[in-house]
């Protein structure tokens, strides 16, 4: 069975700024240890770069954390993507949500996901049909 932990915005700038984000980055950590231990894959979608990556002066971080081998980018395919919209109208939402409904559809391309979040209100709207995601907050 494929597990996953996916990683939102927060907890991607958690793991890459650890001075700046204190106890949230512990939790990250924590959370991402454990994932990778079990064999869980941990991914983030590309989408979520969107929300992190501000230029190549500020993003030295983020892409020092997404090139060692643990974490890997997740394309979005027209199947995430057309996934993703319909978490939106299911959940009554709009596109403003759109990178969280990503992070969703991106957890449903596995058996069982985690997701790692600093939003667990929208996320919860969006994951709350399907019993193999669980939120994790940090």
């Amino acid at each position: 069975m494929a597990q996953a932990l996916i990683l939102d915005s927060e907890a991607i700038n958690a793991l890459a700024a650890p001075r700046a984000r204190g106890v949230l980055t512990l939790r990250a950590r924590a959370i991402a240890r454990v994932a990778y231990e079990r064999g869980a894959f941990l991914r983030v979608p590309a989408a979520v770069l969107a929300e992190v990556c501000k230029g190549a002066r500020f993003d030295a971080a983020i892409h020092h954390l997404l090139n060692r081998d643990a974490i890997l980018v997740a394309d979005i395919t027209r199947q995430i993507a057309q996934r993703a919209g319909a978490l939106l109208a299911r959940a009554n939402m709009s596109s403003t949500n759109a990178v969280d409904a990503f992070v969703v559809a991106t957890a449903l391309e596995y058996d069982s996901a985690v997701i790692a979040t600093g939003d667990a209100k929208d996320l919860k709207r969006l994951s709350a049909p399907f019993n193999q995601l669980s939120l994790m907050s940090l």
